[in-house]
Formats: C-alpha cells, sequence, structure tokens
C-alpha cells in the first residue's frame, strides 16, 4: 500500500505514495528538503513555479519551503548577538542548503526523514551548531511534517521555525478562510486591522501576520476546486499564523511560523533551547473534498 521511490531528475527526488487512496508526495533533499508536491485523487494541492525551482541561485516559490533559524525578514537582514553584527537574509538557510535523508519508513505510512547539521556555512551567519531533522509521513489525504531541533552548542540557541506552503488555486473569490485570530498585521505597511474571515483580493500582494491565536487549527475552503484544507499544529510553539499572495499569481500561503519577524532582535517568542537539548514540534495538512 506504501511506497518510496526515488528518481534522478535535475535533483534527485523522492516519491512517497499511498496507492489505496491515490496519493502521493514529492521531496528534494538537496534543494532545501522541500516538499515539492503533494497529489491526491490527481489533483494537485501545492503550487510550484518550476522555473524558479530549476535555478539554483533564485529561492524556490512554491512547493514547502522549511524557515529556519528565522521566519520572515530582519530589517537590513541583520541581527545582533553577545555585541556582534550578522547577516542572515529572509527566512534563513534551512530552504537554500543540501539535506540528508537518514530514514525511510513504508510500514502504515510512506515517511522519509531528512537531516541538516551546522557546518561552517551556518556558523559564519548563525554561531550555533544544531542538527534539523524533518520526517515527512503520508498517509491518505494527510500529510504531516514532524520536526525535531536539537541544539550541539554549549549556549542556549535562540530560533524561530516555520513553514511556508504555496497552495494550488484558481479563484481567490471561491476561497473562505477560517482563521485562529481576530486581528492580524500588514507586513507591508505595520498596519494593524480587524479580521472578519475575508481578503481584498484586488490588492497586488497581501502579507498579514496573525497574533495571539486562539487554536491551533485554521482552513481554507477551496469552493471552486471542491475541497478544503484543514491544518493543525503544535499550539506549544507556533504563536504566529501568516496569509500572504499576490495578484495575478495561483496561489495563496498559509504559514504556521513559531514566532513573528525579527524576533532574533525583538526576542517576541523567541524559542531559546538549552545546550544538549532537543525540541519537538508537528504541522499536519488534510485536504477534504467536498
Amino acid at each position: 500500500m506504501f511506497a518510496i521511490a526515488s528518481s534522478q531528475q535535475q535533483y534527485k527526488t523522492y516519491t512517497l505514495t499511498d496507492k489505496a487512496a491515490d496519493s502521493l508526495a514529492e521531496v528534494v533533499p538537496e534543494r532545501g528538503g522541500i516538499v515539492t508536491r503533494w497529489s491526491i485523487q490527481g489533483q494537485e494541492i501545492l503550487y510550484l513555479d518550476a522555473e524558479r525551482f530549476a535555478n539554483p541561485q533564485l529561492s524556490v516559490r512554491g512547493g514547502i519551503p522549511i524557515l529556519f533559524p528565522i521566519c520572515g525578514n530582519l530589517p537590513d537582514n541583520t541581527y545582533i548577538y553577545n555585541g556582534q553584527q550578522y547577516t542572515l537574509k529572509q527566512h534563513g538557510f534551512a530552504r537554500d542548503l543540501p539535506w540528508e535523508v537518514t530514514e525511510q519508513v513504508t510500514q502504515e505510512q510512506a515517511s522519509i526523514t531528512l537531516s541538516l547539521e551546522s557546518n561552517d556555512t551556518t556558523r559564519a551567519v548563525y554561531p550555533f551548531d544544531f542538527q534539523l531533522a524533518f520526517t515527512y509521513q503520508l498517509v491518505g489525504n494527510k500529510l504531516a511534517i514532524a520536526q525535531c531541533i536539537t541544539n550541539h552548542s554549549t549556549v542556549a540557541m535562540p530560533f524561530s521555525i516555520g513553514l511556508h506552503p504555496y497552495f494550488l488555486v484558481h479563484d481567490k473569490t471561491q476561497l473562505q478562510f477560517t482563521i485562529p485570530a481576530t486581528a492580524y498585521q500588514d507586513q507591508r505597511t505595520k498596519t494593524n486591522h480587524s479580521f472578519t474571515g475575508n481578503f481584498d483580493f484586488e490588492q497586488d500582494e497581501i502579507d498579514a501576520a496573525f497574533r495571539p491565536l486562539n487554536a491551533a487549527t485554521a482552513s481554507v475552503r477551496d469552493a471552486n476546486r471542491g475541497l478544503q484544507l484543514q491544518m493543525s499544529w503544535n499550539d506549544t510553539y507556533y504563536k504566529t499564523f501568516v496569509f500572504w499572495t499576490q495578484k495575478g499569481k495561483d496561489f495563496y500561503c498559509v504559514e504556521p511560523w513559531t514566532a513573528p519577524r525579527n524576533a532574533l532582535n525583538t526576542g517576541t517568542d523567541l524559542i531559546s533551547l538549552e545546550p544538549g537539548a532537543s525540541l519537538n514540534t508537528l504541522v499536519n495538512m488534510e485536504v477534504i473534498f467536498l
């Protein structure tokens, strides 16, 4: 029922399948450990800009990029730690670096675990030793992403972590949102707004950060495609939920983050992991056909 196959395309690609549910997920470890495709009963769930994906000089726009050790950007891409200034680009480096496959499972699920460890490149911009282990688990119409962050440093390690999934949409006016917050901040203007469940898709761009959150679930109903996306996360750590889209593009992003932008400087909701400690968290996604 469950299987994992690998194929050499531009990048080595692992395909997880649940044959009984007619679902699959594709994972590309060397391109930031990203999920590039999630398909159920022939319906593509994710959006992927194939041209950007093919160019290793560009960040991927599509799939499910991993955000670490920051979510969003920093002012002038800089932060201060122990009196020293570091440069760290938007969303951090995990989405740009090659990950390694450490485990594959085909019993009761199709799952693959990828690992990213600190190296000279990461330490130059983020002076900590760590290991990230992400396990992608496919069962039926569900895709779960289990995350384990381990601090191998001799000091506490500050970080935030998140996901940036791009979902395929053909008519955004047919979307209905259930987001566990009553207000958001427009990330472009830094103005605060109450949320009534709708967005103005005539805007060139929408970048809304919701917090505080009053639950650990969200859903998006797409009447045009006849499906509903349901997302849940570990409420111990995930404190911010972002909605982002651009006019004229066939995607919307709903993004669970542990902390808002600039947390490395402000400390807002920043996780501080003690030396030798590990933190485990989980994000679940499920598609229900209407």
